[in-house]
């Protein structure tokens, strides 16, 4: 059960980086596809550590297959940065956790043939782990809307996949060979971005014009305190990949599901965080508190740690 503490660990860490993430996209970098590029490329920094770990060549159809969850992967961030910064938390987050770890239990389930199914209290665990999820953001005057929706369905799909596709990647390769064969993935769609979509082009050049790049920029430009918050949010998102993955590695196949359900612990991380910086930063994320939401947060809470208990002590 070691995959469980190290899910809960790169939450907390995903929680901060959510925090930022949503800072930069509704201000110094707004531009869903240039940050998803971004996100992209400083994952191939991850072939630094190639020569220390036992990475090597494997079999074309194992290539195939990480290379195409890091593009997943990636093609997911894209959309969910699309429906960040279109839509507020509160209608996008619940959607995506609710989603994902359901189809990601509908993949398991299809792709093994029916054979990987939970027992019945990781069922229970499983149900009330989505079910806090949910209603630990949800806010009855900002109900979700047939766009964000569907763009929430798109990203939850996509992250589903991805998580599925790196699974079977490692039940055949070593953790690291695995991630860095994915990281290529993700690099290699973040390289799409840049080469099919001139505006990414142009967005990304243009940061890196002399002008700019001297004169620090304005709002429009990527300043040197945006480029220095950016790089260590995506130093620590790098880290809660590793840790979230090698959740994965270590996790057997029916618990993949689980592994997404758990995000219920980012948003009780979330929650924290916000009620502690709301009032000096506002524009990144509001908590409104009173009795009826501190009521709903409690029960939310209540569910995430039955669920979490259940998982713990079966």
């Amino acid at each position: 059960m070691l995959w469980l503490p190290v899910s809960i660990l790169a939450y907390l860490i995903l929680a901060i980086v959510f925090l930022v993430d949503k800072y930069l996209l509704t201000g110094p970098i707004p531009n869903p596809k240039v940050y998803a590029f971004y996100v992209g490329t400083l994952g191939l920094l991850v072939l630094f550590i190639a020569p220390f770990v036992d990475f090597y060549l494997p079999e074309k159809s194992q290539i195939a297959l990480s290379l195409l969850a890091g593009a997943t992967f990636i093609y997911g961030l894209f959309w969910f940065y699309s429906a960040l910064r279109l839509f507020e938390p509160s209608r996008v987050v619940p959607a995506i956790g609710g989603l994902t770890p359901l189809f990601t239990f509908g993949l398991i389930y299809i792709v093994s043939g029916g054979k990987e199914i939970l027992s019945f209290s990781e069922v229970i665990a499983f149900i009330l782990l989505i079910l806090g999820s949910v209603l630990i953001n949800f806010k009855k005057e900002k109900l979700i809307t047939f766009k964000s929706l569907q763009l929430s369905i798109l990203s939850a799909f996509l992250f589903s996949l991805s998580f599925v596709l790196i699974k079977y990647v490692y039940l055949f390769l070593p953790f690291w060979n695995g991630f860095i064969w994915r990281s290529i993935g993700g690099f290699l769609m973040a390289l799409c971005f840049f080469i099919f979509f001139p505006e990414i082009k142009k967005e990304i050049l243009k940061e890196f014009t002399p002008h700019r790049i001297y004169s620090g920029a304005g709002r429009e430009g990527f300043s040197k305190k945006t480029a220095a918050i950016f790089l260590a949010n995506q130093a620590a998102g790098g880290g809660a990949a590793i840790l979230q993955n090698f959740a994965i590695f270590l996790a057997p196949l029916v618990y993949i599901p689980l592994i997404h359900a758990l995000n219920g612990t980012q948003y009780i991380f979330l929650l924290i965080l916000a009620i502690l910086i709301s009032t000096k930063f506002p524009q990144i994320l509001r908590e409104e508190i009173s009795k009826e939401i501190i009521l709903q947060k409690i029960i939310a809470i209540l569910l995430i740690g039955i669920g979490l208990s259940l998982l713990t002590f079966k």
